[in-house]
Order: C-alpha cells, then structure tokens, then sequence
C-alpha cells in the first residue's frame, strides 16, 4: 500500500456491490472516498446509506479527513446473531 492511501474493507452487501473485499483509495475526506467507489462501482449506490463506517476500528459519524495508512471498514447491517 502506497503512503497516500487508505484500505477500504468491504463487508457483506457492500463486498457484493463492489465485487471485492478490499480496496486502496485515495487520502481524503470519508465521502470523497465514498464518492469515488460509488462512481468506480455504481451498484454501492444503493449500499452505501445503510453502512456503517469505522476508522481504524473507532466509529466514524459525519464527514471526517481519513489519514494515509488508515483502514476503513464499510460495514452493512448483518442478519442473523
């Protein structure tokens, strides 16, 4: 992973609109990223209002500046316990 970027870990629903489970990204603001995959993948579109996002395992509310090196994990609502 290049020094200006973030992991982008996909779960679930999310994986399945992206058809893949990680992702490198751009350093930026959360939904500039957001933004990218949804252009990248138009099926998250319809994803992404459900997720769930954390930050280096700490949940993220609102638009926030996402760190190179950090992981982002996109997590969908889960069935089942």
């Amino acid at each position: 992973m290049a020094a200006t970027t973030v992991e982008i870990h996909l779960f679930a629903a999310a994986r399945a609109a992206v058809s893949a489970s990680v992702l490198s990204m751009p350093a930026g603001s959360l939904s500039a990223i957001l933004n990218q995959i949804e252009s990248e993948h138009p099926a998250f579109t319809a994803v992404r209002p459900r997720c769930s996002y954390l930050i280096d395992g700490v949940s993220a509310h609102g638009d926030v500046d996402i760190a190179s090196g950090s992981r982002v994990d996109v997590l969908p609502p889960f069935a089942g316990g």
